[in-house]
């Protein structure tokens, strides 16, 4: 599909269609579409924009995954195909390697999902299921080498059961969602409220600015963001100028 890149929704219908273009090459499961569509809603009502709210997330995040001493970070469908190699930098700043998780997983997906990330020069991707947290389904499957001896994990566009399972296996759990209201983003102890293609990006800056300056202490308190994220939301609603 081309996509002019003056037409009004070009950014929202470009990610679209990299995960369409990932289901077709066995990467994103069919439900990753419905995923981005439901984040999509939610990015409407934050003004498609990155907030002040979710910069200060952004920022205890960075800080805490560079104190960390093994920090993960987990890639599922979604992440793989919407920030390749923003979530590869991101990891090579960081000094974590990048875990596949999947909810719906097969050998196959597994597979596609290290290619295309070795492919873009990821030299640190971890894809074992020789460990395992509290769950039933196939995400209850981890690296012994990555997940399983994490401190602190970033778990992207993820599942409540998931959040909550690594919650009660001791790790500090950092995700990205753009619903403030799911379980993901009420189990974990850091949530960004902010679409992923923006948020990792900052992600990398701080980072890389941390490393050079010094790593800030930051104090965080998950609900009182939340709190402010459903405030931003519920004032954006109340703006009658977003109709003009």
């Amino acid at each position: 599909m081309n996509i002019p890149s003056t037409h009004p929704r070009y950014d929202s219908l470009l990610q679209r269609e990299k995960i369409v273009k990932g289901v077709e090459s066995g990467i994103t499961a069919v439900a990753g579409l419905i995923a981005q569509g439901r984040g999509e809603t939610f990015d409407y009502l934050i003004g498609e924009r990155t907030t002040e709210n979710a910069k200060k997330a952004i920022k205890a995040a960075v800080a805490k995954l560079l104190t960390a001493k093994h920090p993960v970070l987990s890639v599922n469908g979604n992440v793989a195909v919407l920030v390749t190699d923003e979530y590869i930098r991101l990891g090579e700043v960081l000094d974590a390697p990048l875990e596949i998780n999947l909810f719906y997983r097969t050998p196959e997906r597994v597979k596609a999902i290290e290619r295309l990330l070795r492919e873009h020069g990821c030299r640190h991707v971890l894809s074992g299921e020789d460990a395992r947290i509290d769950l039933e389904s196939e995400r209850r499957k981890i690296d012994s080498r990555g997940q399983a001896i994490a401190d602190v994990v970033l778990v992207p566009l993820e599942d409540g059961d998931r959040t909550e399972a690594l919650k009660k296996a001791g790790k500090f759990v950092i995700t990205i969602d753009l619903n403030p209201l799911s379980r993901t983003a009420r189990t974990a102890d850091i949530t960004i409220v902010d679409n992923i293609v923006r948020a990792v990006p900052l992600m990398i800056k701080y980072a890389e600015e941390y490393k050079k300056h010094g790593i800030p202490d930051i104090k965080f308190d998950n609900k009182e963001n939340l709190k402010e994220a459903l405030n931003i939301i519920r004032e954006r609603l109340k703006d009658e100028r977003i109709l003009d």
